[in-house]
């Protein structure tokens, strides 16, 4: 499924969709190239469930945890982009970050991919005049929510 997304305003209201939709154990994974809008999406999330300070970029800290009453559901934004390959997953210990909670992953090939898991929710953004497409693959948990 494409989705045109032409401003701020829109990227915006698809973060709300998204958030409205998430559980436990999703996975909003998110690919694009550099500056494709993957963390403002990832911000746009995160704002809607509720977490109303700054949200920084996970790129140098590579995990970002959430946690309830600032967000209506545990959540771990994760940029992967600076891993050199999936066995690093295992040493920065995300099975234990992502325990009842959602990930939003950005760079998601570099941590050996998440298309493989029932509730994946794989986002490819892509540029598109002054806007973005998103095209948008939902994986089986995400199929009743996601129409």
């Amino acid at each position: 499924m494409n989705i045109t997304l032409p401003d701020l305003a829109a990227m915006d209201a698809f973060g709300r969709r998204i958030a409205a939709l998430l559980q436990p154990g999703d996975v909003v994974a998110l690919t694009g190239g550099l500056g494709a809008g993957k963390t403002t999406l990832a911000r746009a999330i995160i704002s809607a469930l509720g977490y109303e300070s700054e949200v920084p970029s996970p790129t140098f800290t590579i995990i970002e945890t959430y946690d309830p009453p600032a967000v209506n559901l545990p959540l771990v934004h994760a940029d992967f982009y600076r891993l050199n390959g999936p066995d690093e997953v295992h040493e920065i210990g995300l099975d234990d970050y992502r325990d009842g909670a959602a990930l939003l992953a950005e760079w998601p090939d570099h941590a050996g991919g998440f298309d493989h898991e029932p509730g994946c929710l794989s986002i490819r953004l892509e540029v598109a005049d002054e806007g973005r497409i998103a095209i948008v693959e939902a994986g089986r948990d995400w199929l009743n929510r996601w129409t």
